[in-house]
């Protein structure tokens, strides 16, 4: 314990009792001390972070934004994590691996995986209080973890926008009296399109009454949807391979232009901004999926549809490839490994309760997955009824399912530009709060390498700006006849399950091995006034690597050329370009910690202990609680008045 005096004239402060515990701030009446760290990048003195802090204020740098209201930040959380991937993919891969069985590894990963590195992510970025990059302070040997992410959540936002364009194009196009993926004497069509989706009234090898005349069954096979060809000749214009880049399309690209501005104006003003649109765009999409639900279980073989999605295969339960989709699907709907959730955490209040937060939106995304999977095999047995096919026909994944099989689906329905409008209206707002909150986790991390002393006006809408024009110069390329298999390029390799995989495999090493689970536990206890169930540190500390690891393994084992239908395969550049986007947000991580360590001096047991020592900003001094036994939380439970610290 020791004893410090302050000048009168310099500080309110009077005293600094300073006593270190564990490796933890612990502050003392009015004056605080950081033990085990250095303060803002540099040992420091309490008194004179207490006074840099408030010349800082006093100069007019902007604190950090909080919400308005907490639940600004559920509704963005529910926005950026509720996406597409629950509305199309989560329901493919129910129906792929078994219905109702796939339930079983997916509840699993969820307590093993999925909640344990969310609520680590938002933690974290609530008790460190900074984006991405800055958030790993508590560590500063592994920032390269910040600059992984960040890398990644910009490949993300840079192609994850033109699922957005194509929506938008769609959307458009249903304001037809006649929708124009549903006839073939349109100037994209060809002479193999024909309107007869029948095959089973094929019979005695001829079809009758057609208005394409007597076509054989093997005619009507080699035939092609009308559907398919406004995808792939007009939408989507596409060339022959990733060696023919062809033209820019014009109207895709004047799309894409329309929703980087809708994207700009979301996020250009902070999470003031932020938390008040996504209570329109994070709750809408839900309307249209009850409407949805409503008109697609009145359909004629929608019973049908929604057995076959779970109903359960209990065979399928032996398969590795089950499993793995499980563990693959909660990283990709939990919006994990992207510093996104970091970020909107590091908004919140210092004593905000994320360990219940965490829960909650947990629940929320996964009970979205499922339910959606009830909208979208309700409509897929209508359209298998239809064609008179099996429903294992009609279902597809990705894309196909949203701009082939839908619009398919909502042709066939009555008053169809109504419900076409309706469900790409739905599309569009689930992917734009996804996109911008994307935007504003990467501009939040950007903009926290830059101190107060370098704060200049509208420093955030110029930065802001600067995203959103270099992402755009980037998806130039995806609005080409080639684009297709530029996009393909991205979403298979920069931000897929082997380079999310590896981000959280070293999140959970970083912080249960390397600044400590225990530690952080007691961290967490300070913020929220209890500790987390010990599960939560176990699966931080053994459990949630393994799983992470495993599947990762699994992938790189088991990789696969990258195809375009199954027919297209990508040249060996074109595989070179997909790996180096990969290994670009990767190889972040050990090139960062061999560079720190190559930097530094002392011996190698030195140069650790001064690398791995926490970066401690001024709220931490400002809001630790004073002469906390954090231990004696331990058993108490959430939520009630006795354990709560003051």
């Amino acid at each position: 314990m020791e004893k410090s005096s302050l000048n009168a004239d310099c500080c309110a402060l009077n005293t600094i009792l300073v006593e270190e515990k564990k490796g933890h701030l612990i502050p003392n009446g009015n004056a605080h001390q950081g033990v085990n760290g250095t303060l803002n990048g540099g040992p420091i003195s309490a008194a004179t972070g207490a006074i840099s802090a408030a010349a800082e204020k006093k100069q007019g740098f902007p604190e950090r934004e909080t919400w308005t209201r907490q639940m600004d930040f559920m509704m963005s959380c529910v926005g950026f994590a509720v996406g597409l991937g629950n509305v199309w993919r989560f329901p493919y891969l129910c129906y792929k691996n078994g219905g109702g069985v796939f339930l079983i590894p997916y509840v699993l990963f969820i307590f093993l995986g999925g909640i344990p590195i969310f609520f680590l992510e938002i933690a974290l970025g609530q008790f460190m209080k900074a984006g991405s990059i800055n958030v790993w302070n508590i560590a500063p040997l592994f920032k390269g973890l910040g600059y992984a992410s960040m890398v990644i959540v910009f490949f993300c936002n840079t192609y994850y926008i033109m699922v957005l364009t194509w929506g938008f194009y769609y959307l458009i196009k249903s304001f037809n009296s006649t929708l124009p993926w549903s006839t073939c004497d349109n100037p994209w069509n060809t002479e193999n399109c024909i309107e007869i989706f029948r095959h089973g009234d094929c019979q005695n090898g001829t079809i009758g009454n057609s208005t394409f005349g007597n076509l054989t069954c093997e005619e009507l096979a080699n035939g092609r949807s009308p559907i398919i060809e406004f995808w792939e000749n007009k939408v989507l214009n596409i060339s022959d391979g990733l060696d023919e880049p062809g033209a820019i399309h014009w109207e895709l690209m004047l799309c894409l232009m329309a929703v980087w501005v809708m994207v700009y104006f979301c996020v250009w003003k902070g999470v003031k901004s932020t938390g008040k649109i996504v209570y329109f765009t994070a709750t809408f999409p839900y309307v249209v999926l009850i409407i949805l639900l409503v008109r697609g279980v009145t359909l004629p073989g929608a019973y049908d549809g929604i057995m076959y999605y779970v109903k359960p295969d209990w065979s399928k339960l032996g398969e590795a490839q089950v499993w793995i989709d499980a563990g693959t699907q909660i990283f990709f709907s939990y919006a994990i490994g992207l510093g996104a959730l970091t970020a909107l955490g590091s908004y919140n209040r210092f004593n905000n309760d994320c360990y219940k937060d965490a829960f909650v939106l947990a629940l929320i995304n996964s009970g979205t997955s499922f339910f959606a999977g009830f909208v979208v095999f309700s409509i897929l047995g209508f359209m298998a009824s239809e064609q008179g096919v099996d429903i294992s026909k009609v279902a597809e994944s990705g894309p196909g399912l949203a701009f082939i099989a839908y619009p398919k689906a909502v042709s066939l329905m009555p008053v169809a530009p109504v419900w076409a409008a309706l469900f790409f209206l739905m599309l569009l707002l689930l992917g734009l709060d996804s996109q911008f909150v994307g935007v504003e986790g990467f501009v939040t991390g950007i903009l926290d390498l830059f101190p107060g002393k370098y704060y200049m006006r509208y420093q955030r809408e110029i930065a802001v700006a600067i995203c959103c024009l270099l992402c755009f110069i980037i998806d130039l390329s995806m609005v080409t006849q080639g684009g297709m298999f530029v996009f393909q390029l991205f979403d298979y390799y920069s931000a897929s399950g082997m380079t999310l995989l590896w981000q959280a495999f070293w999140e959970c090493v970083v912080v249960a091995w390397v600044y400590g689970a225990d530690r952080f536990m007691d961290d967490i206890a300070r913020m929220i006034g209890y500790r987390p169930f010990p599960w939560i540190k176990w699966c931080w500390s053994f459990i949630t690597p393994c799983v992470c690891m495993g599947i990762f393994l699994f992938h790189l084992l088991n990789y696969k050329p990258l195809t375009y239908n199954n027919v297209y395969v990508y040249p060996w550049w074109g595989e070179v370009i997909g790996w180096c986007l990969a290994l670009s947000s990767m190889l972040c991580i050990p090139v960062s910690l061999l560079y720190k360590l190559s930097g530094a001096k002392g011996t190698f047991r030195e140069r650790w202990e001064n690398l791995t020592k926490p970066v401690w900003g001024a709220h931490h001094l400002e809001y630790m609680a004073p002469d906390t036994d954090i231990k004696s939380l331990a058993s108490l439970s959430p939520g009630t008045e006795e354990n709560k610290i003051l």
